[in-house]
């Protein structure tokens, strides 16, 4: 069984003149992150790899999460291919990952986040947003041959406030 939790990055900045690629997060972005990493943390695995997306927005969105969860920050590997919009391509890279890998967590980008769940998951999502967390479990013993999965878990920062 591998397990892969695929969170989108915070609410990040459009205000300055700067490269997507390095778009800050906004202070909502910063603290919707916090409390949805501070809520899901019971549903995660023991055992994990996390990967982010180069992006300043999907790194400092990590970085967050190493934070709440006290996960040394070097633990998070930083892959320049995961600065995709394209769930195809994030597919690829997902399957690439090695199988004695047990849970994957990623930090990364929409399109990418909700087409994929669209199309390896058992439940509909209209659209992840920022700072949305998805779990979803396979009954593969190989990310190259992951099929469709289960979605298992989804925690978005409405839900919190909704629940409040």
């Amino acid at each position: 069984m591998k397990k892969l939790i695929l969170i989108r990055h915070g609410k990040s900045s459009w205000d300055m003149p700067i490269e997507d690629h390095e778009r800050p997060l906004t202070n909502k972005g910063i603290k919707n992150s916090n409390a949805v990493f501070e809520t899901i943390q019971d549903k995660l695995p023991e055992r994990f790899l996390i990967w982010s997306s180069t992006a300043k927005r999907a790194h400092d969105t990590a970085k967050i999460f190493n934070e709440v969860l006290n996960i040394p920050q070097e633990l998070t590997v930083l892959k320049q291919d995961l600065y995709t919009f394209d769930a195809t391509h994030l597919t690829k890279i997902i399957r690439n990952c090695k199988d004695s890998v047990p849970s994957l967590i990623i930090f990364g980008h929409n399109n990418a986040i909700t087409d994929f769940v669209n199309t390896f998951g058992d439940k509909f999502i209209d659209n992840v947003p920022t700072s949305g967390i998805v779990i979803l479990e396979f009954n593969d013993e190989n990310w190259n041959t992951i099929k469709k999965g289960t979605v298992t878990e989804t925690l978005f920062p409405k839900d919190l406030i909704n629940a409040s």
